[in-house]
């Protein structure tokens, strides 16, 4: 009986997950339109806010408990956002990419990522004995933040390329607005909560590991309000959303997430294995780079969307074997 309740908050979670996507999506595009904004802007600020706050709260948490979790928790969803969100966010509908986000926000996600990976190896890069992230690294990553919203507040106004076909866009009432903003992240947060909690629930009836199920469910969960959002943006023609909120998203966790769990549980102990992870951070958005120049100029085609794809797989299957041969399990 218990199961049978689980698969049941499993799916009421999945359709506050997509319900709440709708509305951030729609509130989200309302908003930019309302106010002369871009949706690249939104979709960098407000959207990837609102789909980093699972991450931002499970580090908070777990800061103080396990930095392992904090560390692994923001480098696999930043893994899942690249090769996974983008790959199905792609696969459903070709994603158009501005000139600004090519030559600006990316290589601005892609140094966040250069910049922290050497913060936090400190035997490499700094002849330490020991690799952490300081309070001082932190004050670093919230400084890069800090320039990046400066950034985007001076190019809120930004308009689409105009090669770029525009979809209309309702625009509500400020109060109707708000209101679906509101409850689009609440939605995804609650929603993802859902899905997670319950799931975990099922996995431990079925005698599956605590370790097992936070490489997996847990891992995943946090990146589900990104999946939801892309996705509905995509299918909705919203390239900018769409985009902007994975790249959006990648910066928030890196520069704010780490930022803020840094600056409260310093110094956190980084371990080397999760170099290799980065490696496939740093090679996803160089991907997205090298992608604007092949096939279709400036897009992210179905095809490349299924690269991604494949990549995330056969990342999944090196994660399970890296993590067997060291005795995770």
């Amino acid at each position: 009986m218990e199961v049978v309740l689980n698969f049941f908050l499993i799916i009421v979670g999945f359709v506050l997950l997509i319900k709440g996507a709708d509305f951030l999506v729609n509130g989200a595009s309302s908003l930019a339109k309302r106010f002369n904004v871009s949706d690249i802007a939104i979709g960098l600020t407000v959207v990837a806010m609102g789909t980093s706050a699972p991450e931002l709260v499970v580090n908070i948490i777990s800061g103080s408990v396990s930095h392992d979790v904090v560390f692994g928790n923001i480098i696999g969803s930043n893994v899942f956002n690249i090769f996974l969100i983008l790959g199905v966010s792609a696969t459903i509908y070709p994603l158009t990419v501005q000139k600004n986000a090519l030559w600006k926000e990316i290589p601005y996600s892609l140094l966040a990522t250069a910049v922290f990976f050497i913060l936090v190896n400190d035997v490499i890069f700094f002849e330490k004995d020991t690799n952490t992230l300081s309070f001082y690294d932190s004050i670093v990553l919230l400084v890069m933040f800090a320039l990046f919203l400066i950034y985007i507040f001076m190019n809120l106004t930004r308009h689409p390329d105009e090669a770029e076909e525009l979809e209309e866009i309702v625009v509500y009432s400020s109060m109707k607005t708000t209101i679906m903003i509101i409850l689009g992240i609440a939605g995804l947060i609650f929603g993802g909560k859902m899905i997670v909690d319950n799931a975990v629930s099922i996995a431990e009836l079925f005698g599956v590991s605590e370790k097992l199920i936070g490489l997996t469910i847990l891992a995943a969960g946090t990146s589900l309000p990104e999946l939801a959002t892309s996705a509905v943006a995509a299918y909705q023609k919203k390239s900018d959303l769409a985009i902007g909120n994975i790249v959006g998203s990648n910066i928030f966790n890196l520069l704010l997430v780490l930022g803020v769990t840094g600056m409260i549980h310093s110094p956190l102990t980084f371990n080397v294995v999760l170099n290799m992870d980065m490696y496939m951070v740093i090679l996803g958005t160089l991907l997205l780079f090298v992608f604007m120049f092949t096939f279709a100029k400036q897009q992210v085609d179905r095809a490349e969307g299924l690269i991604y794809l494949i990549g995330f797989f056969v990342y999944m299957l090196f994660l399970f074997d890296r993590e067997l041969a060291i005795g995770i399990f």
